[in-house]
Order: C-alpha cells, then sequence, then structure tokens
C-alpha cells in the first residue's frame, strides 16, 4: 500500500527543510505503527468523517420564546456552542470557532426568564451544574452571594462519532491514556465515544465514572452514545476519587472512564487502579504536557517529578548541574493526548517525553489531524519535537 509520510524535523534544524515521499515510516517508538486515514474536503461534517446527533429542540425548550425562534433560523446553529443567560444583560450565543458571541436580541434577561430556565432543568447540583433529562447538555448556574441564581450557562451537548479515529489504534493496547486541553476543546465528546467503541466494539467491560452527568447525560438511564458502557453517579464532587475506587471493588471493570481528574485524592486513585492493571482513560484541564508537570496537584499522573543532586563525576558526564529535576515514578498514563484544537491532537509517550523535557531536551510528538497536512505543516513551529504524520 502507498503512505505518504510528511516528516517534522526537530525546531533545533531549519524549517524550510522537510520531506514529502512515498514510503513506510520508521519510527523510534517501543508500539507498533499507527496509522491514519486523511478524509477529503468536504461540508462542514461530512469532510471530517463525523457524526452529530445533538437534541437541539430540547434544548430550546428551555429557552425563552423568541431566543427559540432566534436560534432556528441561524444559519449557524449546527456551530452553537453555548447561550448566555445573565441577569440585566442581553442574552447571548457563542459558536464555535467564533471570537465573542452574538446578541440574540436587544432586551435584556429577566429574572422570570431564568426562573423559567431553572424550572424546566430540575435541582442544581452542588457545583451548580444541571442538566436535561434524556440528552448530554448542561446547564450551570452562577449565583449571588444570597445563593439565588443571576446567570445561566446553557451548552449544547452532542454526541460525535468520529473523532476517536485518530487514536483508534491505541485503544486495543489496554493502555491508560489522559486527555488534556482547554475548556471546550471537545474533551467529554471524546470521552463518550472512546466510552462506546470500547465497549461495543473492543467488548470490553466499561465502568465510567460521571461526576457531574456529562459523559452520560442527564436522568437515571444513560444516553445512548455511551454505547454499552455502564456509569457511576457521583453524589458530589469531592466524591469523585471514592466512587472511582468502588467501581473497581463491586463492579470488576476492565477500563474505567472519568472527566476532569482535579484533585490530588483523585490523582492517587487514578495510580491505584492503574496499579491494580485497569484501563484509565481520563481528562485534566491545561493545554500541553508542560501544564501537567508543573502542576503540583497532577504531577503524579505523569509521574511526578523529584529533586536529584548528582555526584561530581556523574555531574561532570552530564554536563549539568548537581541538583537536577527526575521523573519520580512511572506515569499513571502511559499516553497523553494535547487537544490543540478539536481536530487537531498532539501524542506523547508519557514516560520519555516527560524526560526528555526534564532534561532541557525536545521530545518526539506524533501530529493527527482530520483537516489536511498544510495545518500540520504552518504549526510545525508550535510543536516541540520531531513529528511523523502518514496518511492512508
Amino acid at each position: 500500500m502507498s503512505v505518504t509520510t510528511l516528516t517534522f524535523f526537530p525546531i533545533s534544524q531549519p524549517f524550510s527543510i522537510f520531506h514529502i515521499h512515498t514510503s513506510i515510516s520508521l519510527r523510534i517508538n517501543p508500539w507498533p505503527p499507527i496509522r491514519r486515514r486523511m478524509v477529503s474536503k468536504a461540508s462542514h461534517t461530512a469532510h471530517l468523517g463525523l457524526a452529530v446527533q445533538d437534541d437541539f429542540h430540547a434544548f430550546l425548550e428551555i429557552l425563552p420564546c423568541d431566543l427559540r425562534n432566534n436560534l432556528l433560523n441561524e444559519p449557524k446553529r449546527a456551530q452553537l456552542l453555548e447561550v448566555i443567560l445573565d441577569l440585566g444583560r442581553l442574552p447571548e450565543a457563542r459558536y464555535l470557532g467564533d471570537c465573542g458571541g452574538k446578541y440574540l436580541r436587544d432586551t435584556q434577561v429577566s429574572m422570570e426568564e431564568l426562573e423559567y430556565a431553572q424550572n424546566a432543568v430540575g435541582e442544581f447540583g452542588g457545583d451548580n451544574r444541571a442538566g436535561i433529562e434524556g440528552t448530554l447538555h448542561r446547564i450551570s448556574a452562577i449565583r449571588s452571594r444570597n445563593g439565588v441564581i443571576v446567570g445561566l450557562t446553557c451548552r449544547v451537548g452532542r454526541a460525535v462519532s468520529g473523532h476517536v479515529d485518530m487514536i483508534r489504534d491505541l485503544l486495543p493496547f489496554g493502555e491508560s491514556i489522559l486527555f488534556v486541553g482547554r475548556p471546550g476543546v471537545g474533551k467529554t465528546t471524546v470521552m463518550r465515544e472512546i466510552a462506546r467503541v470500547l465497549s461495543d466494539e473492543l467488548n470490553r467491560r466499561v465502568v465510567i465514572v460521571d461526576t457531574s452527568n456529562e459523559i452520560g447525560g442527564d436522568g437515571d438511564i444513560p444516553h445512548a452514545a455511551i454505547g454499552g458502557a455502564r456509569r457511576m453517579q457521583v453524589p458530589e464532587p469531592s466524591m469523585q476519587h471514592r466512587i472511582m475506587i468502588e467501581a473497581v471493588e463491586n463492579h470488576m471493570p476492565e477500563v474505567i472512564i472519568v472527566d476532569e481528574i482535579g484533585t490530588e485524592a483523585e490523582a492517587l486513585a487514578c495510580r491505584s487502579i492503574a496499579e491494580r492493571g485497569i484501563m484509565l482513560i481520563g481528562t485534566a484541564h491545561g493545554e500541553r504536557l508542560e501544564n501537567i508537570i508543573k502542576n503540583p496537584t497532577l504531577s503524579d499522573l505523569v509521574g511526578g517529578i523529584e529533586t536529584v543532586t548528582l555526584g561530581d563525576a556523574e555531574a561532570r558526564a552530564r554536563r549539568c548541574q548537581k541538583s537536577i529535576l527526575e521523573r519520580k515514578a512511572l506515569p499513571t498514563f502511559p499516553f497523553l493526548i494535547e487537544m490543540r484544537e478539536r481536530h487537531y491532537w498532539v501524542t506523547h509517550w508519557t514516560e520519555r517525553s516527560v524526560d526528555m523535557l526534564l532534561h532541557g531536551k525536545r521530545p518526539l510528538v506524533e501530529l493527527f489531524s482530520k483537516t489536511n497536512p498544510q495545518f500540520l505543516e504552518s504549526d510545525a513551529k508550535a510543536v516541540h519535537g520531531t513529528a511523523f504524520w502518514q496518511f492512508v
């Protein structure tokens, strides 16, 4: 089979030098080669090979009537990210790929409209989040100092199929994978699809620890987007680490999926689960691997760091200072994926990348995109390392 390989050299070399040739890529990597499909350009979702289900009419039901009509007639409604309702301000819609928002009318949001939306979604949890039963939509509240809801962020939840194609070859290994990226880049959406693929296509016993009902949707019956995966709801956000351990002890999963790992207790629970031989799929906030390394709460997910004092001979041999930073242990997650954009991911073999970063070197990474090779070429300077991109 003819495979086109685009090879980027380390950024220490001139960026004007790159090769495009037809061959099979040889990579310095202990894991089997990963080959990616390239999809031809077409419409917004078709050219990306994605299928989208958004239950949009259920989302509109919680909004005032005039806003419903505006959004139904909006040509960009397929890209709607969220609707902002703040007391005394104009209602605002925000769209994927746009900077700023668009006002939906010229009158301010009233307390009656906020109360209507609040009654439509039901009770908010301790994390000030609620949902619409049977859907993936998320409603988050802003409260006054007296506890009164004065603002709502109504985010559209979509079940999207096709993202996992970029890393499908990693899933059969059974190795844990951590996704990092800024809020809104699509981490939770990817969790849903991975849950479905692992449970339905790879026949794994999958349990989702769903703290805010974001992965499996609101209500007692989980959304069909997660396939045959089981879902454990979490009564309070502070109990997430306990439910993670309970899932392992009571339900014999082969895979645990957890969203938004953010506390030291949750990081320790992840390590405990991984050491029992269970595959973990998780997410954490942070744009790059470096953000996780420097975060004292989450650094254990990538092995942790410690200060080591070298002897005189060793320091001379390494040509470095006597006190250096070293990785403390094996990473909880052997693979880490930086979601730079919704369709542009950077994959690290965590152990090697952390070691190279701590030694001041540029790690080997893989660039995955569902757009086009020109995007990868133009963004090469932003990626710290050598990348091999294969088109099949």
